[in-house]
C-alpha cells in the first residue's frame, strides 16, 4: 500500500508577523464591538482608534521587503470592519 503523500506545512509566522497579526485582530475586535454597540443604540468613543490604526500601518510599512505580504488578507478584513462601522454611525 503506498504511503500517503504529505505536503510540507508552511513555516510558522515569525514573531514580528505573529505580533502584527495579534495587533490586527485586537483592533478588529475593538471595531466589531464598537459596531455592535452602535447598532444597539449606544454611543461609543472612537477616540484613539485613529492613532492605533496609524501605528499599525506604520509598523507594517516598516517591515523589510515583502515580509508583510501575509498580512494583506487580515488588513483587508480590518478595512472592511472600519467600513461596516462607518456605515452604522449616525450622521452629524
Amino acid at each position: 500500500m503506498p504511503k500517503p503523500q504529505r505536503h510540507a506545512e508552511p513555516p510558522p509566522p515569525s514573531l514580528e508577523i505573529a505580533a502584527m497579526l495579534a495587533a490586527i485582530e485586537s483592533l478588529h475586535a475593538t471595531l466589531t464591538m464598537a459596531r455592535a454597540l452602535v447598532l444597539a443604540g449606544r454611543q461609543v468613543d472612537l477616540g484613539g482608534l485613529d492613532r492605533e490604526a496609524a501605528r499599525l500601518c506604520a509598523a507594517v510599512a516598516c517591515m523589510p521587503g515583502d515580509s508583510g505580504d501575509s498580512l494583506l488578507p487580515p488588513l483587508l478584513r480590518l478595512a472592511g470592519e472600519v467600513e461596516a462601522l462607518s456605515l452604522c454611525l449616525p450622521r452629524p
